[in-house]
C-alpha cells in the first residue's frame, strides 16, 4: 500500500486484535511482516473490568518485549477492535470518512497503563442517508488491499455483525453493517424455526442451498425464515439441516441487499474466519460475484502493520 512505510529488518512490533469475546495477539516482524509468535483467549472485553486492561495486556506479552537487554517497552503494541470503544480500555475516536491509512495513524491514542501502548481508532460514516460506525474491520480492509496488491475494492467481512466496505485509491470512503450473525443466532436459539436447530450439527450445502434460493420467493425473507420450520414438518428438512437452511436465508439476504445497493460490484474480497468462508463463498457465486478470500488474521495484520509504520515514522 503506498500509504505505508517500510520498517528496518529485525524490528519488532505487537498487534493484538482485541474484541468483545476474543483476544488476540502477534509479535511481528515489521520488515517482513512474518509472525514470530501468538496467542489466543476468551478474554475479550465481556471477561474484564476496565482497570484490568493494562494488566492483562501486559501477561501476555511482556515477554514478547524482553531481550537483547532492551527494556520492557522498546517493542510497541498496536491494539485494534473494540478495546478502542468505549467499553474497552480507552475510547479512540471514531474517524470521518473517507480515511487512510494516514489518517488512522495520525488519530492512534495511547493506551493508559502501559508505556508504548497505542489504540487505533475506528471510522464513522454519518449522512442524512446513512449512519454507520465501525471499529477493527476497517483495519482489515486497508489489510485486504495490501495483500490484493490493489488500491480500489469491495470488501465483505462477515462475522456477527457483517461489514461491505468500498476502497478507492487507498481510501475507505463508504461501508454498511449488516447483522447477518447476530440475526442468524436469536433466530437459532429464540425462535420457533430455530428449535431443531439447537444441537450441534455439520454444515450442510444441500439445505443452505435451498435457503439462498427462498430469498427472492413471494412473502420475502421474514417468510422464508418461517419456511424453516415448514420444511421441516412437511418437506423433508432434516433438523440437522434446518441451521444451514437459516444460514442460507440470512447470508443469502445480506448478499442481495449488498448487491442491490452496489450494483456495480463484480468482484469481492472476502475476509474472514475460514468457518465462514465456505457459506459466504457459496452466497456470493450464487449472486454472480467473483470472490477472492483473504485471512482475517492476516488481513489484520497487514493493516495494523501499515499504520504502525506510519505511526513510527511520525514519532521518528
Amino acid at each position: 500500500m503506498s500509504e505505508a512505510a517500510t520498517s528496518a529488518p529485525g524490528e519488532r512490533l505487537i498487534v493484538v486484535d482485541w474484541g468483545t469475546s476474543n483476544f488476540r495477539a502477534f509479535l511481528v516482524d515489521a520488515g517482513s511482516g512474518e509472525v514470530l509468535d501468538s496467542r489466543r483467549s476468551a478474554s475479550g472485553l465481556r471477561a474484564l473490568s476496565q482497570p484490568e486492561f493494562p494488566h492483562y495486556c501486559a501477561s501476555q506479552t511482556d515477554d514478547w518485549r524482553q531481550g537483547d537487554g532492551a527494556a520492557a517497552a522498546s517493542v510497541p503494541i498496536y491494539l485494534a477492535g473494540m478495546v478502542g470503544s468505549a467499553r474497552g480500555w480507552a475510547e479512540a475516536p471514531q474517524l470521518e470518512l473517507p480515511a487512510s491509512v494516514a489518517d488512522l495513524a495520525d488519530s492512534v491514542v495511547a493506551a493508559p497503563g502501559l508505556d508504548n501502548a497505542w489504540i487505533v481508532p475506528g471510522v464513522k460514516q454519518v449522512t442524512p442517508s446513512h449512519v454507520d460506525v465501525m471499529r477493527g474491520e476497517e483495519v482489515q480492509a486497508f489489510g485486504a488491499l495490501t495483500l490484493a496488491g490493489v488500491e480500489d475494492a469491495h470488501c465483505c467481512l462477515p462475522g456477527t455483525h457483517s461489514k461491505w466496505a468500498h476502497l478507492e485509491a487507498g481510501r475507505l470512503v463508504d461501508f454498511t453493517t449488516v447483522m447477518t450473525g447476530e440475526l442468524f443466532h436469536a433466530v437459532r436459539f429464540h425462535t420457533l424455526p430455530g428449535e431443531p436447530a439447537r444441537g450441534d450439527a455439520a454444515f450442510d450445502e444441500g439445505a443452505f442451498r435451498l435457503g439462498l434460493s427462498r430469498v427472492d420467493a413471494p412473502g420475502g425473507v421474514m417468510h422464508a425464515l418461517f419456511e424453516g420450520r415448514s420444511r421441516h414438518l412437511y418437506a423433508g428438512l432434516e433438523a440437522g439441516q434446518v441451521a444451514s437452511f437459516l444460514s442460507g436465508v440470512l447470508i443469502g439476504e445480506e448478499v442481495r441487499a449488498m448487491h442491490a445497493a452496489r450494483p456495480g460490484i463484480e468482484k469481492v474480497y472476502l475476509v474472514g474466519a475460514d468457518s465462514l468462508r465456505q457459506s459466504y463463498t457459496l452466497a456470493l457465486e450464487n449472486a454472480g460475484l467473483d470472490v477472492e478470500a483473504l485471512g482475517s488474521d492476516a488481513a489484520t495484520l497487514a493493516g495494523v502493520t501499515a499504520i504502525a509504520a506510519r505511526h513510527v515514522a511520525q514519532r521518528a
